[in-house]
């Protein structure tokens, strides 16, 4: 590891992995060595999901390109360079004159509402429907509908054996 690390490249998800292969290769380090590292400086890394990630030509996550260059002994600003050049990749990249047009303060609300998954009229008129069925089965069972109207006087049973 005399010669500097390879830079992370941010054009495609592509030559990102193959830019993680050459930093394995920088490294010298096995799969299962890279593991360990990772382990050592406070990371979780398993040897087949690092095999997994430089097989595969999609972008990574970002934990396990920080795990990855950690391991491989990338520190400080040069493993800040990988992480950004992962989040250029991943977002896209922003014109340099773009600038984010300013939100006028009526039209945009201080605290906004969460926005609803499911309505929730069906939900409490489900739960109404089911209180009034359950009332309506019990008052009918209380109330003897559901009986013979004769009445028992007498109950014989024997156990033969």
């Amino acid at each position: 590891m005399t010669t500097a690390p390879p830079s992370p490249p941010d054009t495609d998800p592509a030559a990102f992995v193959a830019g993680l292969r050459r930093l394995k290769a920088w490294s010298g380090l096995s799969y299962r060595r890279l593991e360990r590292q990772a382990a050592e400086a406070g990371h979780s890394l398993p040897y087949s999901t690092a095999a997994t990630m430089l097989g595969r030509e999609r972008l990574p996550r970002e934990e396990l390109v920080a795990a990855f260059v950690a391991a491989c002994g990338i520190r400080g600003a040069e493993a800040e360079a990988w992480l950004d050049a992962r989040t250029d990749i991943a977002c896209g990249p922003v014109p340099e004159d773009a600038t984010p047009a300013p939100v006028p303060a009526a039209v945009a609300p201080l605290n906004p509402a969460p926005a609803r998954t499911r309505p929730w009229r069906p939900r409490w008129t489900l739960v109404a429907a089911a209180a009034l069925v359950t009332a309506l089965l019990g008052g009918v069972t209380a109330s003897g509908v559901f009986t013979d109207d004769e009445e028992v006087h007498e109950t014989r049973t024997s156990v033969r054996l």
